[in-house]
């Protein structure tokens, strides 16, 4: 355990978080990782974390992955559902074919689907020596990675940590389409064309795979304005991260406005329709410290 107390204080400063997040591990992160060890025999399990953009899915899960493997002996992968993102040229395609609005990375309909469920049934198949090659994206230059940089997991993992805004989002009712929820869709989808093709990937496709998930954590977020303050942050963050290098598409705080109304719809729905569902539920204050 004073191993355990130490690495994540050394992860803590690694990821230039407080130190105060310390509380956290016997509060948040010791109780969920025994859940998780103790709860579902030796299969392996994946486990779903959502959470709305900045909620911190990237660090919890992090930390999560941490205490699995020092304290429980776990084999863990962990990836999100942003290394699933269609290419550039690709949602250029759709976005002749289908919508324009589909050129913006994030809703369902701009991820590879069958990627994801090639690589969860590759872990699940794995024998001790397997390959499983993981996507990447580059969100500074809204592109995916070349292979040569995606990330290589060798073996079978005991737990899955799949993380991402719209991890396990449900179909809303087609009549609940009909009345836009902002400006971008009451000017550029004035037919619904858009809505609609978003609504029934999230009945299909993007259904098959979250069936895949055993257990769902949500990060909840104290309300929908927060999306705005901290995915502007993760921006800044990007900016200083990218100096220097190659870095076209990291956006203004206007961009950042009109990139979030895209997913404005499925953000407000799992706000109010997730929480009763979810396994694990912890909210996020306003100063990212996770309560239950």
């Amino acid at each position: 355990m004073e191993q355990l107390y130490s690495s994540f204080s050394e992860k803590l400063e690694q990821l230039m978080l407080s130190q105060e997040l310390m509380d956290d591990l016997p509060r948040i992160y010791i109780p969920l990782a025994n859940i998780i060890n103790v709860g579902f025999g030796s299969r392996m399990q994946v486990i779903g974390v959502n959470g709305a953009q900045g909620a911190g899915k990237s660090t919890f899960c992090e930390l999560l992955k941490l205490v699995l493997e020092e304290q429980f002996g776990k084999k863990v992968a962990s990836w999100s559902i942003d290394d699933l993102y269609l290419s550039r040229k690709e949602r250029k395609r759709l976005s002749e074919e289908v919508h324009p609005l589909l050129m913006t990375r994030g809703v369902p309909g701009t991820h590879d689907v069958k990627m994801g469920l090639e690589i969860i049934n590759s872990l699940r198949n794995a024998d001790e020596n397997t390959v499983t090659m993981i996507p990447r994206f580059n969100k500074a230059i809204d592109d995916v990675y070349p292979k040569s940089e995606w990330t290589k997991f060798v073996g079978k993992p005991d737990v899955v940590l799949f993380d991402g805004w719209c991890i396990d989002a449900t179909a809303q009712e087609d009549s609940e389409l009909i009345t836009p929820i902002n400006e971008l869709e009451a000017t550029e989808d004035k037919d619904c064309v858009w809505r609609r093709y978003v609504n029934d990937q999230l009945k299909t496709d993007y259904k098959d795979l979250f069936d895949t998930l055993n257990f769902l954590v949500m990060l909840q977020i104290p309300s929908y304005d927060k999306v705005f303050e901290w995915r502007n942050l993760q921006e800044e963050k990007l900016r200083i991260a990218n100096q220097g290098k190659e870095a076209t598409h990291i956006m203004t705080p206007d961009q950042v406005r009109r990139f979030i109304a895209h997913y404005e719809r499925i953000t407000r729905h799992i706000l109010a329709e997730m929480p009763e569902r979810a396994d694990m539920l912890f909210k996020v204050n306003d100063n990212h410290r996770l309560y239950i």
